[in-house]
């Protein structure tokens, strides 16, 4: 599913117009990914959790030379699911 289609979705269920729906859309993503940039936890009842995590520096290997690099640190993004999403999935 693309943005697109959220929007799509939107226009179809709601009754916006296409332009309100992909406003809506853009607004959304855009409050989801500043709140996740300051580093904030994202929770969404019966979705799940989007959380941002700190990953130290830790030695690697090349794969073709077999030389040991570092990796450095980074933050990345981690999602968990709800107990309800996983249920609805699996039935």
């Amino acid at each position: 599913m693309t943005k697109a289609d959220i929007v799509e979705k939107i226009y179809e269920k709601v009754g916006f117009s296409k332009k309100e729906s992909a406003e809506l859309v853009e607004l959304v993503f855009d409050i989801l990914k500043a709140t996740l940039e300051q580093g904030d936890k994202i929770k969404i009842a019966g979705f799940g959790n989007f959380v941002v995590k700190e990953k130290a520096d830790r030695r690697g290997r090349n794969p073709q030379t077999g030389e040991e690099i570092v990796i450095t640190a980074r933050k990345v993004l981690t999602f968990k699911p709800s107990q309800v999403l996983k249920a609805s999935i699996n039935s």
